[in-house]
């Protein structure tokens, strides 16, 4: 496939659902049953256990605080275990709050691994069991380590799931990078044949090669980007670091609606990463 042929697919990819269904009827999308076949080895993992109303582990995870993160996002992230601690029954539980808070109206946090773990390349999956109602914005995804200097998108984010809240069925993955971000980032939807993702947990999943990012929900494969179809330059080859967050408005999430309630939870259950290899 040419790189021209390839940024035609992805733009007639974003105009919705009949393009999307004429695509999948031309076979552009062929090879997404025969991803690579891959060693993984476990390189870390998180199970969240311990007491309720404990800290996640600070080995694993540190917390970013603030405000609208380049997105308008309503909420103040803290790292309150009121905002974020396990539940008791092994989980992690990130819970947005309604209350007035560093001249914000919502609390809420944003964990991530900087510093601590970060690679280039691998399988990267957690089972989590997301809000869905107008005004949320649940998210687990990556970022490029290096973005403290040369900023983003040319950093490069990898979007495993994120859900805005007023489509209980449906998530995304998507990637960013220069010339292909933000609105005009590569994106896939996958909806759910029947129920909500509220309903209950969900395995989210990328597998990230050296010429492909490959996306899946529940083991079902969803979304293959290759480094020849990406309209500019691809920006996945150096390491990543992990982001989980549960963020109220933003952009594309937007505020909440008369009939949001709060508090909004988040429940993960495990986190793993993989590298290639035996």
């Amino acid at each position: 496939m040419t790189r021209a042929a390839a940024r035609s697919r992805l733009v007639a990819r974003r105009l919705g659902g009949l393009a999307l269904t004429a695509l999948l009827a031309a076979g552009c999308y062929g090879d997404l049953a025969t991803p690579p076949d891959v060693q993984w080895t476990l390189a870390w993992q998180d199970e969240f256990d311990g007491p309720a109303g404990q800290l996640p582990d600070a080995a694993n995870w540190r917390f970013d605080l603030g405000t609208d993160w380049g997105n308008a996002q309503l909420e103040y992230d803290t790292d309150r275990p009121e905002n974020a601690s396990l539940d008791g029954n092994g989980h992690l539980a990130i819970v947005a709050r309604q209350e007035s808070f560093q001249g914000r109206s919502y609390t809420s946090a944003r964990l991530t691994t900087l510093g601590l773990h970060d690679q280039r390349e691998g399988r990267f999956e957690a089972r989590i069991r997301i809000p869905t109602t107008s005004g949320v914005w649940p998210a687990f995804w990556l970022l490029g380590s290096n973005c403290a200097t040369v900023g983003w998108p040319t950093c490069g984010e990898i979007d495993i799931m994120e859900n805005f809240g007023r489509d209980p069925a449906r998530i995304q993955g998507a990637l960013h990078g220069p010339g292909y971000s933000g609105a005009n980032s590569l994106y896939r939807p996958f909806i759910l044949a029947d129920g909500r993702f509220d309903d209950d947990f969900h395995v989210f999943r990328v597998d990230w090669l050296a010429d492909r990012i490959v996306w899946y929900v529940d083991g079902q494969l969803y979304q293959v980007i290759k480094r020849d179809y990406v309209p500019g330059a691809w920006v996945f080859d150096h390491p990543f670091y992990v982001i989980i967050n549960l963020a109220v408005g933003g952009g594309p999430a937007g505020a909440p609606g008369a009939g949001t309630t709060f508090p909004q939870t988040m429940l993960v259950d495990w986190v793993k990463v993989y590298s290639a290899g035996a």
